[in-house]
């Protein structure tokens, strides 16, 4: 084999571990979207088995995030990469740090439907947390696609959601506030409620944060800390 054919080997190879990683952090999302779309249902619907069952399940999104570590460890071991690869697998191992996170926040949410299943439900079936749910269920999902296709323009997108998200979260601990105050007899279900819209808004950062390290993979600028309104005029005068 001449050294040209060797280094296209390896090239080739390299290549093809980073897509394997890739595509393990996409069918990671999926599933963790998955959980978190279930474990929604099992508060609106007040299916305890559901709920349940999206905590029994946490396990296989550990599994994934272990399998897709260790994948980044062996690549950085034996490839050592460099500039924009090197920032790829960096993210990756942010990414799936984070989708393990929404993972743990899903199975809190299922158990705590399993709870709630088990209470009076209120009129309304807990409007508000379905409405703070699915907007957290579309950021997740938004997240992903934006890995996919490293879009930035999409990442910045998610990023200010999750300002709309915080205000929503805020919104229903008032609520709950009031509920409790007016109702004393409601605080054990209305405590329940506010842990469980506790673990959507921290989804929401979770995914908020998979877009800035998209933005990373990009552009190779980190904009965790630096406010998105000041992100963005940066990367406008960048295009300018």
């Amino acid at each position: 084999m001449q050294a040209s054919d060797f280094t296209d080997h390896i090239s080739r190879r390299f290549n093809q571990d980073i897509e394997e990683l890739r595509n393990g952090v996409l069918a990671m999302g999926g599933l963790v979207e998955s959980q978190l779309s279930k474990a929604i249902a099992a508060i609106v619907t007040g299916d305890s088995e559901l709920g349940l069952q999206v905590a029994n399940d946490d396990y296989k999104v550990n599994d994934l995030e272990v399998s897709i570590d260790e994948g980044c460890s062996r690549v950085l071991a034996t490839r050592s990469p460099a500039a924009g690869d090197l920032r790829l697998i960096v993210a990756i191992i942010k990414t799936i740090t984070d989708l393990e996170r929404i993972g743990d926040e899903a199975e809190k949410i299922g158990f705590l439907a399993s709870r709630l299943a088990g209470m009076d439900r209120p009129p309304d079936s807990y409007r508000e947390l379905k409405t703070l749910g699915n907007h957290v269920l579309h950021m997740v999902r938004d997240s992903m696609n934006t890995f996919a296709r490293l879009d930035v323009d999409d990442a910045f997108a998610v990023v200010r959601e999750d300002e709309r998200v915080d205000e929503e979260y805020e919104s229903i601990q008032r609520q709950c506030i009031t509920f409790m105050m007016e109702d004393p007899r409601s605080i054990k279900r209305v405590m329940n409620v506010t842990w469980a819209a506790r673990s959507l808004e921290r989804i929401g950062d979770h995914a908020k944060n998979i877009c800035e390290y998209v933005i990373y993979m990009v552009q190779g600028r980190d904009v965790r800390h630096t406010g998105i309104s000041t992100a963005n005029e940066l990367d406008e005068n960048e295009t300018q």
